[in-house]
C-alpha cells in the first residue's frame, strides 16, 4: 500500500542556523530524497518507495527565503548542512535518491561521507562538463522553452505544469525562489569539483537517465560510470529530464528493484 499525500508529515527541522523542511511518511528503512530545481513535490516515485521505506523529502534550503543561502555560501557548506541534518534526523545511514541538482548534492553527500550512504540512487545527475555537451544556462532559458529541454514529449500533458501560470504572482515568485536556490550553488556552470572527489564514493549506485534528455545531455552518464566504484546505467527511453515523471512506472521498477536487492 502507497503512501497517499493525507499521510505525508510536514515537519520544520532546526539545523544550526537553517529551518529545513522535510516531508516524511512510509515504514521501513530510511531513504532520504533530494530534489532538483522543479522544487520539492510529493510524487508518484516518493509514494512508492513510502511503501517499503521511511522516506524523508527535503527542500534545499534558499527555496522560500533567501535568508538561509547567507549560511551557505557554497557547496560544501550545502554538503555538510546535509550531513548535520542526517545527525538532526538521527539517520545514522540512509539510501539516497536524488534528481539532477539534488543528484549532484546526493554524489557529494555520498563522496564526503561514504559509510552514511548505503545506496545511492542518481536521475539524471548534473555535476560534470563537457565542453563537446554544455549543459544550458537555466538561468537564461525562457519559460516556454522548459518543456523543450526537460521533456521527451514537450507537447504532452505534463509540459503545463512546469510552467508557472503568467498572471499568477505567487506562483511565479515561488518559481523564481526555487531556481535561486539551485543558483546559488552551480552558477556559472554546475562542475564544482566532483571528479576530484567522486572515487571517494563506497555505495553502490543506481543511475537513471531519460534517452531523450536535451538539459544534461545522456553522454554524461559516461562521465559518472567511469569514475563510480560500482554502478548500473539504465537509459529509459520516451523520457528527458524527469523521467519519473514521464515514464513513472518504470523508474519505479527500477528504483524499487535497486533498492530492495542485497546485490547490485
Amino acid at each position: 500500500m502507497t503512501a497517499s499525500i493525507a499521510d505525508v508529515v510536514e515537519r520544520t527541522v532546526d539545523v544550526g542556523p537553517i529551518q529545513a523542511r522535510v516531508l516524511i511518511a512510509g515504514t521501513g528503512d530510511p531513504v532520504l530524497f533530494l530534489h532538483g530545481a522543479g522544487g520539492l513535490v510529493w510524487n508518484p516515485l516518493l509514494e512508492a518507495l513510502a511503501a517499503g521505506h521511511t522516506v524523508h523529502a527535503v527542500e534545499h534550503p534558499g527555496a522560500r527565503s533567501s535568508d538561509a543561502l547567507s549560511h551557505l555560501p557554497g557547496l560544501w557548506e550545502l554538503v555538510l548542512f546535509y550531513d548535520e541534518l542526517l545527525d538532526v534526523l538521527g539517520l545514522d545511514t540512509v539510501e539516497v535518491v536524488g534528481h539532477s541538482f539534488g543528484g549532484m548534492v546526493a554524489a557529494e553527500l555520498a563522496a564526503n561521507n561514504p559509510k552514511r550512504v548505503r545506496r545511492l540512487v542518481l536521475i539524471a545527475p548534473i555535476g560534470f562538463w563537457r565542453d563537446d555537451a554544455p549543459v544550458p544556462d537555466i538561468a537564461g532559458v525562457p519559460a516556454s522553452s522548459l518543456p523543450g529541454l526537460l521533456l521527451a514529449d514537450p507537447d504532452g500533458p505534463l509540459a503545463a505544469t512546469l510552467v508557472p501560470p503568467a498572471d499568477d504572482p505567487q506562483a511565479l515568485f515561488e518559481a523564481s525562489m526555487r531556481m535561486a536556490s539551485i543558483l546559488h550553488f552551480i552558477w556559472p556552470i554546475p562542475d564544482k569539483g566532483l571528479r576530484r572527489r567522486i572515487h571517494r564514493i563506497a555505495a553502490p549506485t543506481l543511475l537513471l537517465w531519460g534517452a531523450q534528455d536535451r538539459l544534461v545531455s545522456p553522454v554524461y552518464a559516461e562521465e559518472f560510470t567511469a569514475r563510480l566504484r560500482e554502478s548500473r546505467l539504465v537509459l529509459v527511453e520516451g523520457a528527458g529530464h524527469l523521467p519519473q515523471l514521464e515514464r513513472p512506472a518504470e523508474v519505479r521498477d527500477h528504483v524499487l528493484g535497486f533498492l530492495d536487492t542485497m546485490e547490485v
